[in-house]
């Protein structure tokens, strides 16, 4: 399994959209699901931690999973173990300060326990599909968040 995100936000903090898009190959073909969701008044980096919440929900089982963002902030927080670092101060980062974002961090945890994940950056903007069509769908996101205001 394949999982593709990215979280977009107009002015920061302000509207804000996230997308996930899901691959999975079979001996047939390819499966390809995209999700997206729009949150009115939030954080570019809260919507990069619900885009990967938001995927990992829609697994039914626990899967071997290749996650890809081009989040430094997320990746880097698995990858680094900023994530254990954390948890053994009692939720205080580096400078003793309480981590942002600790309710969307504490869903994600959970979500990846139940998975055999590996966290993979990507070039943002760059030439990856996947990730420009994630961009794509969190921007459309928010724009019919507002249209639906």
């Amino acid at each position: 399994m394949e999982i593709y995100t990215d979280g977009a936000c107009s002015h920061n903090p302000g509207p804000g959209g996230w997308a996930a898009v899901l691959i999975y190959t079979d001996k047939a073909r390819q499966h390809v699901k995209e999700f997206s969701g729009y949150a009115e008044h939030t954080t570019n980096q809260r919507m990069e931690l619900t885009a990967p919440i938001e995927g990992l929900r829609r697994l039914k089982t626990g899967c071997r999973v290749k996650l890809y963002s081009d989040s430094a902030y997320l990746i880097n927080a698995f990858t680094l173990r900023w994530i254990d670092g954390w948890r053994k101060r009692g939720w205080k980062n580096a400078r003793n300060q309480p981590v942002s974002n600790r309710d969307l961090w504490e869903q994600l945890l959970e979500l990846a326990g139940q998975h055999d994940i590996e966290w993979i950056k990507v070039e943002g903007h760059a030439d990856n599909y996947w990730n420009n069509r994630c961009d794509q769908l969190a921007r459309e996101a928010i724009k019919q968040g507002l249209a639906s205001r």
